[in-house]
């Protein structure tokens, strides 16, 4: 996940409240945060342990989420995404949203 600043602030916030018991839950998220640095054309350096964490290759995706960004591998998010469509996840979520 990738936030701005000031987005990453309040969820940097709700992570760090949750209860004792969710300590690796935390761990996992504020304990591989970094502040990272655009170079002159608008890109970043994701550090080679976080890419070896979520497996992240040659070819990636940057998806708007709202308030941040997730980055994901693109065959990772191609099965993840067949999956949840499979599941019939995409639909149920649907039933609730008005257009």
């Amino acid at each position: 996940m990738i936030f701005p600043r000031p987005a990453w602030e309040q969820f940097r916030e709700r992570i760090a409240a949750m209860p004792l018991k969710d300590q690796w839950l935390k761990r996992l998220f504020l304990g591989n945060a970094m502040d990272v640095e655009m170079d002159s054309t608008g890109r970043i350096l994701i550090s080679p342990e976080l890419r070896a964490a979520t497996n992240i290759s040659r070819e990636t995706l940057l998806l708007g989420m709202g308030s941040h960004f997730e980055l994901w591998d693109k065959a990772t998010h191609d099965a993840k995404e067949a999956e949840a469509i499979a599941a019939g996840l995409a639909s149920e979520a649907l039933q609730d949203l008005a257009f």
